[in-house]
């Protein structure tokens, strides 16, 4: 393949899945959560047939799957990524600009500034070009470099012997893997999957957190403030002494590696009522159910403290260690993932993720699926970037997959 191309490729695919608005919504229900998410579908669904794909399928969830039939010997491979672009308040549109990276800082407008003194990873980019935001977006290399990657290579798949190959592009990861969840897994009947949507050079991630939410539901007692003594019982007070009853250095910014955490992400309330949202991480899964059965003692304590209070929990698993449901069976998934990085003269970096992907849900349902670098970094921020050499380096690693071959 001439990289030259596919880089030019990749850059055209993936200026144009940005132009797309598909950012998920969490405040709402239904999957997909925007429509932005859908109309990418739709062009990806288009681009598909085109390429001469069977079994094409977009459903009512914006989960789109197609399938192309194996014209050589080898496992049944699936591949992953996401539609949707996380919100993090800040604008919806994307205004992606290329900069050749000379060393110095290159402003990216709107006040803010991409500087290796902030991100020493950079400087490993100098000459290159790199895709990146104007200040006021993110970038959406997550997941749309991953969009771009695989299906620039299926775009040349039928120039090669391949094994069969069936894609799912799932909407609204960013808020807890519905699409994923959403999916019709008799679509994507495959030996093991890869998910694209990992930061970092040469980053593989096959551990990562389990994950649960806890929702803390706390009825009061109101009274006027006259005649409140000895009656009124105040839910916010409740929730403050239920989350002082937590080890504040376990908390997201007090941990690393495979420290788990409780984090108190959010809490409504007023005179009557309060909520109180508790997220739940640890790669160890004893440990993960220790935490779970922590909140539930954290609660019996404070419902004693407080016995006109009602409280009720309510605590669901999210995703699970992709690790988890590795074995001696199907850990080639990971050796062949190391080769393909390999065959493209770099070597793989385990990363310990401190999140979840489709993957994590995948992995659940009995089909190990670990996750390939996308090229991009800084992933949720305005100072994501894309270095357009590490995004043809994921690229190549996804066609050394698809194709079963080396590189040139």
């Amino acid at each position: 393949m001439d990289l030259t191309l596919a880089k030019e490729e990749l850059v055209e695919r993936f200026m144009r899945y940005v132009g797309i608005v598909s950012q998920s919504d969490a405040s709402r229900t239904h999957v997909p959560t925007s429509e932005g998410q859908r109309e990418l579908a739709k062009l990806l669904k288009a681009e598909l047939e085109q390429m001469g794909a069977r079994d094409v399928v977009l459903d009512e969830y914006a989960c789109l799957t197609a399938h192309f039939p194996a014209t050589a010997p080898g496992p049944h491979l699936g591949f992953c990524a996401h539609l949707d672009t996380v919100d993090v308040g800040l604008a919806p549109q994307i205004h992606p600009q290329i900069r050749v990276f000379t060393g110095e800082p290159i402003a990216l407008g709107n006040g803010f500034v991409l500087d290796s003194a902030q991100y020493p990873v950079l400087s490993h980019f100098v000459g290159d070009d790199v895709v990146c935001t104007d200040g006021t977006s993110v970038l959406s290399a997550d997941d749309k470099a991953a969009l771009a990657s695989i299906m620039t290579a299926l775009a040349h798949l039928h120039e090669h012997p391949h094994p069969a190959i069936t894609v799912a592009f799932v909407p609204d990861e960013e808020i807890g893997l519905r699409g994923a969840k959403a999916l019709d897994l008799g679509r994507f009947q495959v030996d093991a999957a890869y998910t694209v949507d990992c930061e970092g050079e040469s980053t593989i991630a096959y551990e990562t957190f389990n994950a649960g939410q806890a929702i803390v539901e706390i009825q009061g007692v109101t009274a006027h403030p006259m005649s409140a003594k000895g009656v009124l019982v105040n839910p916010v007070l409740v929730a403050h002494d239920l989350i002082a009853r937590f080890d504040r250095s376990q908390t997201p910014e007090c941990t690393e590696g495979r420290e788990g955490y409780i984090w108190v992400q959010g809490i409504t309330g007023n005179q009557a009522r309060c909520t109180v949202t508790l997220s739940i991480r640890d790669h160890d899964k004893a440990r993960f159910e220790q935490r779970k059965a922590e909140i539930e003692s954290a609660v019996a304590d404070v419902s004693q403290q407080h016995p006109k209070a009602v409280i009720t929990t309510t605590i669901a698993d999210v995703y699970g260690n992709i690790a988890d449901s590795l074995d001696s069976s199907n850990h080639w998934v990971i050796d062949d993932l190391r080769a393909a990085i390999r065959s493209v003269g770099r070597e793989a970096v385990p990363l310990v993720m401190r999140g979840g992907t489709d993957g994590s849900y995948l992995s659940t349902q009995g089909i190990p699926t670990p996750n390939i670098f996308t090229g991009g970094f800084n992933f949720h921020s305005v100072h994501e970037f894309l270095p357009v050499s590490e995004f043809l380096a994921s690229f190549q690693v996804i066609w050394a997959l698809m194709t079963r071959r080396e590189i040139s």
